[in-house]
């Protein structure tokens, strides 16, 4: 199966794992992943800093090698919200809850260019200890890590 899915992932948490994860598990054996991950202008609209593209591609690379996942994957840059998405041959998308507005978007979009429409699988979002979403926003305010946990 051929999978998308996209984001910033900076940083790497927890959340964007499972995303990832799921990614791979879709995809399966055979199958293929593509990541989306935001340009280095797209990122600019966060309202914490954002490190480089490359660092943030260096540390996907690292995290998904490690996770030996048994499908073929590549990173793509995000410049706009659709990506590729709009056009792509595949066969389903990944997203959050705070996401799955977006993948009913493209496949809107693309029911409207005649592409067929893609399986849209929505996770559910990574809880840090106090019950609310691990976020990078969250993360850079120094309320909590990579992994959810309360800093103070």
């Amino acid at each position: 199966m051929k999978v998308m899915v996209g984001g910033t992932f900076d940083p790497l948490h927890d959340g964007h794992k499972q995303l990832l994860g799921r990614s791979f598990e879709l995809a399966g054996a055979g199958g293929q992943v593509t990541i989306g991950l935001t340009t280095d202008t797209f990122a600019s609209r966060k309202v914490h800093p954002i490190r480089t593209f490359s660092t943030r591609k260096a540390e996907l690379v690292i995290f998904i090698e490690n996770s030996r996942f048994p499908a073929s994957w590549h990173i793509e840059p995000l410049s706009d919200r659709y990506g590729p998405a709009i056009d792509a041959d595949f066969d389903a998308i990944v997203v959050s809850e705070e996401t799955l507005p977006v993948a009913v978007e493209i496949n809107k979009l693309r029911r409207q260019k005649g592409a067929k429409k893609v399986d849209i699988h929505q996770i559910s979002c990574v809880l840090a200890d106090d019950g609310r979403w691990i976020s990078s926003t969250r993360i850079f305010r120094g309320e909590i890590d990579i992994h959810g946990h309360l800093l103070h």
